[in-house]
């Protein structure tokens, strides 16, 4: 299991991306994660435009949430989604290049919450989502004792 935090969290991404073909099919594209924080990134193609050819919302909620994932994951530790919500505040077009940057806000035992932004090619804002997790059994490197602090009961804040 690796020690460092981050070798851990890109460890982590990497077991996860194994299984996750969803993201891996419709085009996501893994470009950083770190304890509590991941960014992907994703290209509209013509088929995840709605009929006012916009970037469907699903699509939109899909990447928000992958990358929320992969930041509540980057601990060793399984997370799952409780809760999820998602502002759209402009709309993404047809071959927009859209990035979710996830960070932890708030990490107290096994629930943590979220907040992810997604953004255009030129850093506009098309929408805002907050998740909150829930640290179920499971890890992806196993050693027999819990290794995330949540788990143990302590509390921490995202910078």
């Amino acid at each position: 299991m690796p020690t460092d935090p981050d070798l851990l969290a890109q460890g982590c991404a990497d077991m996860m991306w194994q299984g996750d073909m969803a993201s891996q099919k419709l085009g996501l594209v893994i470009d950083d994660v770190s304890p509590g924080k991941a960014q992907l990134s994703l290209t509209v193609s013509g088929n995840m435009v709605n009929g006012h050819d916009m970037a469907h919302g699903g699509y939109i909620f899909l990447l928000a949430d992958a990358t929320f994932a992969y930041a509540c994951n980057s601990r060793n530790s399984y997370a799952v989604a409780q809760n999820c919500n998602v502002t759209f505040l402009k709309p993404g077009r047809r071959g927009d290049r859209l990035t979710a940057r996830a960070a932890e806000r708030q990490l107290s035992g096994r629930t943590g919450i979220y907040d992810v932004e997604v953004t255009n090619q030129d850093g506009t804002t098309i929408a805002e989502f907050r998740g909150l997790s829930r640290i179920v059994p499971g890890q992806y490197f196993p050693d027999g004792k819990e290794q995330d602090q949540a788990a143990k009961g302590t509390a921490q804040t995202a910078q």
